[in-house]
């Protein structure tokens, strides 16, 4: 479990195509304090940790998650966010967030709105139902609000402070960006299938 507030910014040093794809991440965290087999947040996927070193941590990225994610466009030298999981009577400043995504939104518009940055978002017509105005999404990994939403269009605006802590500031039209639907709002869409 996580909260989707990011608390670095890592590299993808290394990416080796074996049975399943190996990244290495370069991290500033204590990776002395990093079990093997803990879950790190990297841009919204919930990865495990399978070799530790000083300032990098290794995950086994299988097929299933490449597919549906966007680790398809990973490279080496890019930023990703990153999270470690929540503990008991850690804040929980964001919303629960899994780090199981559930597709891949493009982003398809930014607009500078007075400090902050909106941005228009087209999500997969399968997932648009669960997001709703004023409702939580995360973003690669970033716990957001949902200003508005048209049909599978939503929009968010990013502060300044956002943008200096995660790899928002680094986004373009074009992007695509791992999509976690509010868990909330996907277990009362299945309630109302079952009243209906």
């Amino acid at each position: 479990m996580f909260t989707g507030i990011i608390t670095d910014i890592g590299t993808v040093q290394a990416l080796e195509h074996r049975g399943d794809l190996r990244a290495r991440i370069g991290t500033g965290y204590d990776t002395a304090g990093i079990d093997i087999g803990a879950s790190i947040c990297c841009d919204g996927i919930c990865l495990t940790a399978v070799a530790l070193g000083a300032g990098w941590f290794d995950v086994d990225i299988s097929a299933e998650t490449v597919s549906k994610t966007n680790i398809g466009d990973w490279v080496e030298g890019g930023r990703i966010n990153l999270e470690r999981s929540l503990k008991v009577g850690d804040e929980l400043g964001g919303h629960i967030v899994s780090g199981h995504v559930d597709g891949v939104a493009d982003l398809i518009g930014m607009a500078e709105e007075g400090d902050s940055t909106r941005l228009t978002f087209r999500a997969p017509d399968a997932l648009a139902r669960f997001i709703a105005p004023k409702g939580s999404v995360a973003l690669n990994g970033t716990s957001l609000t949902v200003n508005d939403v048209k049909g599978a269009e939503f929009g968010i605006n990013v502060i300044p402070h956002t943008k200096e802590v995660t790899t928002w500031g680094d986004v373009a039209v074009g992007d695509r960006i791992n999509l976690e639907i509010d868990t909330l709002a996907r277990y009362v869409a299945r309630l109302q299938e079952w009243s209906a």
